[in-house]
């Protein structure tokens, strides 16, 4: 049965603004796409590198984004220099409010999956910004337990890390269930370890095309409905305040 409810971070809980920026970029070179587009392009690209080039994503981006950047242009069947784009991109951050942000829906579902009487973590690959991340968005709080990548000095997939959580929390993998993006980290380690695992990918097979895995959700609010319960609201139309949750007419 499971008790405790493990989760990653980015693209799980939080997001980033990053294709409001990209879309704002490519104005500058005269060049009309879509949010849509943009965001799918994204995704694909994440999954790309999720799939191909493992723990990458994870790293300084100084250190892969203009490969990255070429590739979310060859998804977006654009020539563009990658150069410029990059420049153009800092200079737009610079002006804008940037940071990760969660999905309106995070807070909600955490605060509805523990008054269902589940315990939640975080187990994540992630910088000495972690904790700054949560607090900010309130999600902290959320968390019975938080275990973070370079405090532990072990990463994702390595099923240490999974195990060094499990033995923190006091339950077992049988007991868990883990949560996240990215098949190839978030998957694969925690079934190394017996957990039971739940991939997030918002655009169905796309992007994913290669596994041959049917557990999969299209973001976290489809999480209380996966283990059977029915939905309280509409956790992504309400706002948390005084820890209760309220919905906007």
């Amino acid at each position: 049965m499971i008790r405790f409810i493990w989760l990653d971070l980015g693209y799980t809980l939080v997001k980033t603004h990053r294709e409001e920026v990209y879309f704002k970029t490519l104005q500058v070179f005269d060049v009309s796409k879509t949010l849509d587009e943009i965001t799918i392009a994204y995704h694909l690209a994440d999954k790309l590198f999720m799939r191909e080039f493992r723990g990458v994503l994870g790293k300084d981006s100084r250190s892969f984004m203009p490969w990255y950047v070429g590739v979310l242009n060859y998804y977006l069947q654009l020539s563009l220099p990658i150069e410029e784009i990059i420049q153009v991109q800092q200079r737009i951050l610079k002006d804008s409010v940037t940071g990760w942000r969660a999905f309106d829906f995070s807070k909600p579902t955490l605060r509805y999956l523990r008054e269902l009487g589940y315990k939640v973590g975080l187990i994540s690959n992630w910088d000495n910004t972690a904790r700054e991340v949560l607090r900010r968005n309130q999600l902290d709080e959320e968390m019975a337990e938080i275990v973070i990548s370079s405090e532990v000095k072990l990463e994702k997939p390595d099923p240490a890390i999974f195990t060094y959580a499990l033995q923190k929390a006091g339950v077992t993998a049988q007991q868990s269930l883990y949560v996240g993006d990215n098949y190839y980290d978030d998957v694969l380690g925690s079934r190394q370890v017996g957990m039971e695992s739940l991939l997030i990918n918002p655009y169905g097979k796309q992007g994913i095309e290669e596994l041959d895995y049917e557990r999969v959700i299209s973001s976290l609010e489809e999480l209380p409905a996966y283990l059977g319960h029915p939905p309280k609201l509409n956790l992504s139309a309400c706002s948390v305040v005084g820890g209760t949750c309220h919905v906007e007419n």
